[in-house]
């Protein structure tokens, strides 16, 4: 679905994150430590009573500046969130997020502290509606919210209920049918599954993903979006030109694929094999903190033109821009604008 996004071609978004002001969160001890699953309170700089309002506050502070580089289709920020997953994840019934377990993190030597499943996995209430009714209420611009996708929430767990992954996916995937349908009544117009854990463990992946993936979205009212990256930069930063789950998605429910390819040097041709799916192209290398210039973004859109008709891209950052520094993703923000505006020119749009 398409109803509520701009008619712009070459549309310019955020993958979600945009950096959170060092009065709201500690971003010293946010870049230490591995990004959270189970909660992580002590990020916080503002006290339990006031934390809501400064969270809005920072949430408009990060509305603006997409508005002002104008970007198409805003997003919160994400600034109400620890990390990507955490807020949706530990708000379900059948989670232990006291009482955390230890597993092997996605990088290779860590260990990461993970919520315990210990009964099925319910929805209990709206966890992310008032985020979206905020946003609806702030920006006249067509919005996103990001919400974690459920086979990622499968490898952030430490399951003690199921013992069986797919089985824990798709109550995982029923839980999120239920907020994304809320998300949507209360005014979002997209909604993406964020899902980086299909590139990290593909095997996986294909045993169970897509049909959760498809449980989750089903029967939406809205334009539903997927993204998979490789991790951010700040994490990450030697990363394959090629993805190792990605035409898997062809033959999933949802409507955008939202992909990293600046960093990676992504080989673009890989997008002829998902035709049926608008794209979401990373044109912002978020592991150089120099600012690209308009006409890079330009060359960079101009890679997977070769692939996919300007009318099924839409133009982003590789991933979330919460690890960088404010004014740095501000102005990666305002190149990437320009850049798009450059080829949209050239395309006669």
């Amino acid at each position: 679905m398409t109803e509520g996004l701009p008619n712009t071609l070459l549309p310019t978004t955020l993958v979600g994150s945009y950096p959170q002001p060092d009065w709201l969160i500690d971003r010293r001890l946010l870049a230490e430590i591995v990004p959270p699953r189970a909660r992580a309170r002590e990020l916080w700089r503002v006290e339990a009573a006031w934390l809501d309002q400064a969270q809005d506050d920072a949430t408009l502070l990060a509305i603006r500046d997409q508005e002002r580089a104008g970007i198409d289709v805003v997003t919160d920020g994400e600034m109400r969130r620890e990390s990507y997953s955490n807020r949706f994840a530990t708000a379900l019934d059948g989670m232990d997020s006291e009482h955390p377990a230890q597993v092997p993190s996605r990088t290779p030597g860590r260990l990461q502290i993970v919520p315990r499943v210990v009964g099925p996995i319910r929805r209990r209430q709206p966890v992310q509606a008032r985020d979206v009714a905020f946003l609806r209420a702030n920006t006249d611009r067509p919005i996103k919210i990001t919400i974690p996708g459920p086979f990622t929430m499968t490898q952030q767990l430490h399951d003690e209920h199921y013992r069986d992954e797919a089985a824990l996916a798709m109550d995982c995937a029923a839980a999120l049918n239920e907020e994304i349908r809320d998300l949507f009544a209360a005014g979002a117009d997209v909604v993406q599954l964020d899902e980086p854990f299909l590139q990290a463990r593909p095997e996986e992946a294909r045993r169970f993903a897509v049909p959760a993936i498809d449980r989750a979205v089903d029967g939406v009212g809205g334009t539903t979006a997927l993204h998979l990256c490789f991790g951010y930069a700040a994490r990450v930063k030697d990363k394959p030109s090629g993805y190792s789950f990605l035409p898997e998605l062809a033959a999933s429910k949802v409507d955008q694929i939202s992909i990293e390819a600046a960093q990676p040097k992504l080989d673009c041709a890989i997008l002829a094999r998902l035709p049926d799916k608008q794209i979401i192209l990373g044109v912002l290398d978020l592991g150089d903190m120099a600012v690209e210039t308009p006409a890079l973004v330009a060359e960079r859109i101009r890679r997977a033109l070769a692939y996919v008709a300007p009318e099924r891209l839409i133009v982003a950052p590789d991933c979330g821009l919460k690890y960088l520094p404010r004014e740095v993703a501000f102005g990666k923000l305002q190149a990437m604008v320009a850049g798009a505006a450059i080829v949209r020119r050239e395309l006669g749009g």
